[in-house]
């Protein structure tokens, strides 16, 4: 498949580089798939759109401050940022990290009072660094916000809380799963009053989000790879949503990606010998893994139902996600719409229910 339609001109002043002045003040695009019907909402209004008994997942995984700025022995500055977590201990005292300029193995770097040693490098501006602390620790005390790369300045104290959803709590993500930073606590306690469940999972986002598609077809890109876990609880809660004819509504193209790549594993539990009392083991075992499905259209969804997201850059793997769902031509003359109404776009920008 041709990336040709998923190429579309985003004039610099639609792309949102501040968040809104409150949170949760963006505007809504409601798409329904079937009709192709679109109404213009606001995001506070979510609680209402959504339908009663409607399970919302949602990805609670928590953004760190992954941009480091360090200098080399002779005083030359040099940008590192820390990849997302993976399965590997998380206070290792050994990271992957992308760097920018020039490194060579057995350079020291230093930010604040910490050493950084480069004791590996890698194709693409990729190093592995041993550190006097482990680099979590480090980023928490002397990193940045890693803001995404088409938000082309510093990052100031707000971004610190607005470039991180309200239930954020594993750390691990190195860009935020922007469909859920307009949600506030607000809202949340409005869809709790509706009777709409609200279950996490979490997946730690990599920077390779921001990755655009370079190959001439869909077909030939090499998709990036993000580690995910989804506990018990919310496995019993969308299967059981599923038996019960019920939706299950992703907020994010994080939350898609994980719930479709165990998507097996979510509709059919592997039992062992001996009944199901050893089911839940084996279940938890299977929905924790590396997600490095590529979603593309004429995908079948299994799982996700409706899909809350925002609006993506051109040439992207996420928008690609997104055609999937909505349709390819459903899909376009939303995006139409969008830059026609003024609509902002990416991490910081309005979004969209589809449906």
């Amino acid at each position: 498949m041709s990336i040709a339609p998923f190429e579309y001109d985003l004039p610099a002043e639609r792309i949102a580089f501040y968040p809104p002045t409150e949170r949760g003040g963006s505007r809504l695009l409601c798409l329904n798939r079937e009709t192709g019907r679109i109404v213009d909402r606001h995001y506070a209004e979510l609680a209402e759109i959504l339908r009663p008994d409607d399970l919302v997942i949602i990805n609670n995984t928590r953004v760190i401050k992954a941009r480091l700025l360090t200098k080399t022995q002779d005083g030359r500055e040099r940008e590192l940022f820390l990849s997302e977590k993976h399965a590997a201990p998380l206070l290792a005292m050994t990271a992957r990290v992308i760097y920018r300029g020039k490194l060579r193995v057995g350079d020291v770097l230093t930010v604040g009072d910490e050493n950084l040693e480069v004791i590996q490098l890698f194709d693409g501006g990729q190093a592995v660094i041993r550190a006097t602390l482990p680099p979590q620790v480090i980023a928490e005390r002397y990193g940045h916000v890693p803001l995404p790369p088409y938000i082309k300045r510093a990052d100031v104290p707000d971004d610190r809380e607005r470039y991180q959803a309200v239930f954020a709590r594993k750390d691990g993500s190195v860009a935020a799963p922007t469909a859920s930073l307009n949600l506030t606590d607000e809202i949340i306690t409005k869809m709790k009053a509706r009777g709409i469940k609200i279950e996490p999972l979490t997946l730690h986002v990599g920077r390779g989000t921001f990755l655009p598609i370079r190959t001439d077809s869909v077909e030939e890109h090499v998709m990036h790879q993000e580690y995910y876990s989804i506990p018990q609880r919310t496995v019993r809660a969308i299967r059981q949503a599923k038996q019960e004819g019920r939706r299950v509504v992703a907020i994010g193209t994080t939350v898609t990606r994980a719930l479709e790549h165990a998507a097996e594993a979510l509709i059919h539990p592997i039992q062992e010998p001996g009944g199901s009392r050893h089911a839940d083991r084996r279940l938890r075992d299977l929905i924790r893994g590396e997600a490095d499905i590529f979603i593309t259209p004429g995908y079948k969804f299994s799982i996700v139902n409706a899909l809350l997201t925002n609006f993506h850059a051109p040439d992207s793997t996420v928008l690609q996600l997104v055609a999937a769902f909505a349709g390819v031509s459903r899909l376009e003359k939303a995006y139409r719409h969008a830059l026609h109404g003024d609509y902002q776009f990416l991490s910081y920008g309005d979004s969209m229910f589809i449906e």
